[in-house]
């Protein structure tokens, strides 16, 4: 484990794009537009603001978006709030994706003007295949992301939720037009340490690719608040409580030594498990924890100020490790 300095900006892979260790995952904004919008409550634009100025000011510098998320709703949110931050399109980096779901790869360079709409003025300079779903090959959406890198319309392409296989194929295509793959975003966190043991960290790893972690609280798990009181998770969507409830349940004893090893360097839960996270593989993971109000966004990148020892991180991953009774 090289925990090394936690505020310093990572590449993204093998380009010359670098990236704070924290960003900022808008799927949160996304609320009111699409069928993804209806699981979400509507953040009032002011309100989205607030919390990309908190961001920046925190020091992040990127913000992960989505065509899925609201069918652009959170990416013209984004572009909002950016605007009225009044950031420089050189100041920040944009990541967003493509949805594949009953589509081939054609159709990546058919939405390409649209994604760039919508978060104009600011590039798209991470694009990345939001699942393994469409009709096409791995191989076949690479060319076609490699058209657009090619062309100009975007910075570095991007994969999400790729199986380690599917992976390699990826960058084994890109590699043969002399491009990196530079990011495979995928759930990772304390409570879902999955990719290190399925191969996906390993050929990250091996191949110079940057983990981009979702979900690296576990959906508010491992803030310690559902433990705290548990009436919460009842206010919850019938989808987010019952994973959630199975969270709570196989997490306490992790929870209770977040908050002790929190209660030692004057942080929060939530810092120390993104601290571990973003640390605990060098600097192979960078994590896009979300916010919902400007008090999460300002701890979320206070997280990159917070650095655990070696023991603390070790004590966290035995507590944590796959197949680990909890």
């Amino acid at each position: 484990m090289n925990v090394g300095h936690p505020f310093g900006l990572r590449p993204l892979g093998n380009t010359d794009i670098r990236v704070s260790p924290i960003g900022l995952g808008v799927m949160e904004f996304s609320g009111g537009g699409g069928l993804l919008g209806r699981m979400f409550p509507v953040i009032p634009q002011d309100r989205k603001n607030a919390i990309v100025r908190a961001a920046l000011d925190g020091g992040v510098n990127w913000f992960d978006t989505a065509e899925m998320y609201g069918l652009g709703t959170s990416e013209k949110s984004l572009s909002d709030a950016l605007q009225a931050a009044r950031v420089s399109d050189d100041d920040v980096v944009i990541a967003t994706k493509w949805l594949p779901l009953l589509r081939t790869a054609r159709n990546i360079p058919k939405t390409i003007e649209t994604r760039r709409a919508l978060l104009h003025p600011y590039r798209v300079d991470l694009y990345q295949v939001h699942q393994p779903w469409s009709f096409s090959s791995p191989e076949t959406e690479m060319d076609a992301m490699a058209g657009l890198l090619e062309a100009g319309q975007i910075r570095s392409i991007g994969v999400s939720n790729f199986s380690a296989k599917q992976m390699r194929r990826a960058h084994k295509r890109l590699a043969e037009r002399g491009l990196p793959l530079a990011s495979n975003q995928m759930l990772y966190s304390l409570l879902h340490r999955e990719i290190e043991t399925n191969g996906v960290m390993d050929a990250a790893k091996e191949l110079g690719v940057t983990i981009i972690a979702y979900t690296p609280l576990a959906s508010g798990v491992l803030t310690g608040k559902y433990h705290r009181d548990p009436s919460l998770i009842a206010r919850k969507s019938w989808y987010w409580r019952r994973m959630i409830e199975r969270d709570v349940a196989r997490s306490r004893e992790l929870v209770a030594a977040l908050e002790e090893v929190a209660a030692a360097h004057d942080a929060t839960a939530a810092q120390v498990a993104l601290s571990w996270v973003i640390n605990f593989h060098g600097e192979t993971v960078v994590a896009i924890p979300a916010a919902t109000n400007v008090s999460q966004a300002q701890q979320n990148a206070g997280a990159m100020r917070l650095e655990l020892t070696e023991e603390e991180m070790a004590r966290l991953d035995a507590l944590s490790r796959p197949g680990q009774k909890r």
